[in-house]
This record gives C-alpha cells, structure tokens and sequence, in this order.
C-alpha cells in the first residue's frame, strides 16, 4: 500500500486528530488480523486459486467503487501502470496464492505469525536493491533476531519426531516466500512508485489490485477451475476479506498515515499475529504450541531492534568528586 498523503476525500472518511483514527487503526488491525481465518474459512468450499481469486475481485471492486463514488480519475501514465503491474504481482497475486495454499496444511493463527517477518524481509530486501540504504550494526542484528525468531516459529527439533510437522514445512516456507514477495513490492513501490506521481494511497491501491484482478482473471481456467462448495461462511469470509481487507482496510491506513504518520501507523504489524491467533484458537479451536507465540514475539523484537526502536541503555558511569 501507498504511503502518499490522502487528498480531503479520503481524511473525510475518517477525521484526523479524533478517536475515529484510532478505531480505524483498531479496525486495520482487526481485519488484517482476521484474513487469515478468511481464508482457512474459504478453503472449506474454494481451492486456493479460487480464495485469491474471489480476494482480489472483490477488492477491486471495493476500490472501483469508491474511485467512481469520490470522483478520483485514473492516471494515465503508462510507465506508472507497467510499474504498478509488477507491484501487483508481487504484493497481490503472489502472496495471496502462496497464503491460500499454505493455508490448506497450516493453522490460521501460524500463517498470522509468520506473516509477522514482513518487515525483516523488507528490510533485508531494501538492503539488496537499495545500496544507499545499508544497513547498520544495529539493523544486521534485528535481522538475525527476526531471522531466529522464525526458525523457533518453525520449530525444527520438532520435525525429526513428527512426521506430520515434516509436511508442514513446505507451507511454512510458502508463508515465507509471501513475505518476501511483500518485501520485494515494497521495495519496488519505494524505488519505482513513490515520488514520481501526484495520485494520493486510494488510487493507487485501486490500480494495484484492479491489475492483480485482472491477471489472476486471466489465470484462471488454469488454476481456478475446481468445483466449488459455497455456503454462508464461505460467501461472508470472502466478502470480508475481499471487500474489506483488501478493500476499505486500505482507505483506514492510508487515513491514519496521514493522521499519525508511516511510524506509528506500522505499529498496526504487531497486532494482527495477536488477533490472527487469538481468532484461530477461539473460532477454529486451533491448537498452539509454546514454540509459535514465543517465536513470533522474537520477530517482533527484531523488527523493533532493526528499526531503531529498541535500544539498549548505557550505563552512564558516575562522575568522580
């Protein structure tokens, strides 16, 4: 998502400076956090093509909607449109299809705390494609905190006992590259994106995911042509998680970056593994091992490590008489 300043139209959705910004933020965190049990909700009558499918669709409508409701125009900048049609791959198409199928082998609650590396991954791939930006001391080690923080997520001492962790493995892994294809679209978006137009966060969120519809369209009487199973839940998790995690949720952050600024509105990544697991064990009756909350807490500590936000205090030695 942009992080462009909103025009009036958006901050009239949510006033700046009252408490609907924080109930915006408390929202954001709460349907992000939720959109994984949307999806494990989903994959009881969708395959996974079809989950991101329905996602991106929806989503696309959400946002077409509102472009026509609050008069916004669409640009009109080819190389703006190619580059955010590679952004749409890697923040949309991509992440979507690898969270779907890893969702078929995987808790709600585990694949909410492995999306929690998204930051470490952005920052490590920012590091590769972006040289001005090297990294400090202090980032490298949040790196390798965040680093150990999802190998204990994983659990590897638990693979050799337990075969049926052993196929997890592969899903664990596709939660990764996810977050990767999350670090690389943010990456890009900054190098590519951000800076070189005048379009505010809305539209270009409507362009990104209305191109993410339109290829994952185009794909699917290859990957998404399985019988489908559609019931109420199955219906209102995909509404949800279209309509408003890819959807009004944009609307949200994208208010509450203009209210409180990028910092503070990133905070909104530490709430969602909470509600992802907390949802997942009260709804799914999800089973959680010790390993998981302790390992997700150490990503969070190496996110806040390697954005500087966590430091440790020096002892400042006393003044001699």
């Amino acid at each position: 998502m942009s992080t462009a300043a909103p025009n009036t139209r958006v901050t009239a959705l949510v006033a700046p400076g009252s408490r609907r910004v924080l109930g915006a933020y408390l929202g954001a965190a709460l349907i992000w956090g939720a959109s994984f049990l949307f999806m494990k909700t989903g994959l009881t009558g969708l395959a996974p093509a079809q989950v991101a499918l329905s996602r991106v669709v929806l989503g696309a409508l959400t946002l077409c909607i509102i472009m026509l409701v609050t008069r916004r125009r669409w640009p009109r900048e080819r190389r703006l449109w190619a580059h955010l049609a590679v952004v749409s791959v890697f923040l949309c198409v991509a992440p979507f299809l690898l969270f779907s199928w890893a969702g078929q082998f995987l808790p709600s609650g585990l694949s909410s705390i492995l999306n929690a590396s998204t930051p470490i991954m952005t920052l490590a791939v920012g590091a590769v494609f972006l040289p001005k930006e090297r990294l400090n001391g202090l980032q490298v080690f949040g790196i390798f905190v965040g680093a150990l923080g999802v190998a204990i997520v994983v659990g590897p001492w638990r693979v050799l006992g337990d075969p049926a962790i052993l196929e997890s493995i592969p899903a664990q892994l596709a939660c990764l590259g996810a977050t990767l294809c999350y670090g690389i679209a943010f990456v890009y978006l900054r190098k590519f994106v951000l800076g070189t137009h005048s379009y505010d966060a809305v539209v270009i969120s409507a362009v990104e995911i209305s191109l993410a519809a339109v290829i994952m369209l185009v794909l699917s009487p290859f990957i998404a042509m399985q019988p489908v199973s559609l019931d109420a839940p199955v219906v209102l998790s995909m509404l949800a998680l279209g309509a408003l995690g890819t959807g009004v949720a944009y609307i949200w952050m994208t208010t509450i970056v203009d209210s409180w600024g990028p910092t503070a509105a990133s905070t909104v990544t530490y709430l969602t593994p909470l509600v992802g697991v907390v949802l997942g064990i009260v709804v799914l009756g999800e089973i959680l091992h010790w390993n998981e909350p302790v390992g997700g807490v150490i990503v969070v500590l190496g996110i806040l490590v390697s954005q500087g936000r966590l430091r440790l205090r020096r002892r400042t030695p006393p003044l001699s008489a």
